[in-house]
């Protein structure tokens, strides 16, 4: 618990933090609030453990952004990876070290939320927040921010973050804006153990059939895990891609145990961050890898800054030093992850013209495999080899002028 709260703040029930939304970017926040000494509620609107769409693929960035001694729930570490281009192509790279691994999301969001409890966060689900207010009747001080719960309650805290996903109530009161939206299908497969042994350690990649689309199959002992991703507004098209791509593997007699969709949301570049005492991160601020749309490092890791920061808002007595230290969370967060956006958005827009390209340059230049699994194992990021390599640099480049319309300078 704060030491510097008064015990009016007790009696009034004022939270040093509060974060909205129970995954892995607000529990991580959570953890790194709580490990502080900070009064933390964790608020989260579903019951736990909840199915959330996602692969589960646990990649080196997000390992190491986990909270000391946390035990991933793995249900299979990956070695080989299959590519293929529209179903065909196939070809299967292989590593002699485990290249990320693969997690239940319910089992891995459970363990993260179990984790920042022990670190001293307070947990309460079922609740939903309706609306933000730092100014009005709700607020008894500037430096206060009340939330109002669906049935009226409110709750006050010194700072809050919000890390309610795509959909955020609370990126709507910060004002992110959103500069890419993808529409993810997903089926979790229960499959017979001869199946499952087939697929053990190894996962598949397919460039799909519209711009910017791929499937994935992410083995996870006896279920599959297989999806789909391309922009929204190809909706027909996306459930084709999921049904043809399931079709094509052999596994459209086994009955999925769970059919869902999901809306990945990417923020444009002059999106905010914060505002007054609020703070986004994870989905809610739009923080994801544009091309492959990996998001659970992106989450771990501005969450665990997004908590950090909180902190010292929650210590802010004046707007000045609140603002001071919400542009040095929006610094830290661009300063990494914001330029690793920037080179996937590059790519994104490389993968859309020539996805044929891309899958001969995985599958047959050895560099670019080594790339690969030097991202995966979290060794190096995208940002840092075409920052540091000089061919991945040039390669990068080059694709930029080709697809800079003319008059327009590429990004350098």
């Amino acid at each position: 618990m704060s030491s510097e709260n008064s015990s009016a703040d007790d009696v009034r029930q004022v939270w040093d933090v509060v974060v909205v939304g129970a995954g892995p970017a607000g529990a991580s926040a959570a953890y790194a609030a709580a490990v502080a000494g900070r009064r933390v509620l964790l608020l989260e609107k579903a019951e736990l453990p909840r199915y959330k769409t996602c692969g589960g693929g646990i990649i080196g960035p997000s390992r190491d952004s986990l909270p000391p001694g946390f035990d991933l729930p793995l249900r299979d570490r990956v070695h080989a990876v299959t590519f293929t281009h529209n179903g065909r192509f196939a070809r299967t790279r292989r590593s002699r070290h485990t290249l990320f691994g693969l997690v239940n999301r319910p089992e891995f969001d459970q363990a993260l939320v179990e984790h920042a409890q022990k670190a001293g966060a307070e947990l309460r689900t079922g609740v939903t927040v309706q609306r933000v207010e730092q100014h009005g009747s709700a607020v008894p001080d500037r430096r206060c921010v009340a939330l109002v719960l669906q049935g009226g309650e409110t709750v006050l805290a010194r700072a809050v973050v919000g890390a309610d996903g795509s959909a955020s109530r609370i990126g709507a009161h910060v004002g992110v804006k959103l500069g890419q939206v993808d529409l993810g299908l997903e089926a979790e497969i229960p499959v017979p153990e001869t199946v499952a042994e087939d697929w053990k350690g190894r996962v598949l990649i397919d460039w799909g059939p519209m711009p910017g689309s791929y499937g994935w199959v992410f083995p996870k002992g006896d279920t599959l895990t297989v999806g789909v991703i391309s922009a929204r507004g190809e909706g027909a098209a996306t459930k084709r891609y999921l049904e043809e791509f399931i079709g094509r593997l052999g596994l459209a007699g086994f009955e999925p145990s769970i059919s869902s969709g999901h809306l990945t949301r990417c923020r444009a570049d002059d999106s905010p961050l914060s505002r007054g005492r609020v703070l986004v991160c994870g989905d809610a601020a739009g923080l994801l890898e544009p091309w492959t749309r990996e998001g659970i490092s992106f989450a771990l890791r501005s969450g665990r800054l997004a908590g950090e920061w909180a902190v010292r808002i929650a210590e802010a007595h004046d707007a000045v030093d609140t603002r001071r230290q919400a542009l040095n969370y929006a610094f830290a967060v661009k300063a990494g992850l914001g330029v690793e956006m920037s080179v996937g958005k590059r790519l994104l827009t490389a993968f859309e013209r020539r996805p044929g390209l891309f899958h001969a340059v995985l599958t047959g230049f050895r560099p670019a495999w080594k790339a690969f699994m030097d991202i995966t194992r979290g060794t190096t990021t995208l940002a840092e080899i075409v920052r540091t390599h000089p061919m991945a640099h040039r390669a990068l480049s080059a694709l930029d002028r080709r697809q800079a319309p003319a008059g327009e300078q590429p990004t350098p």
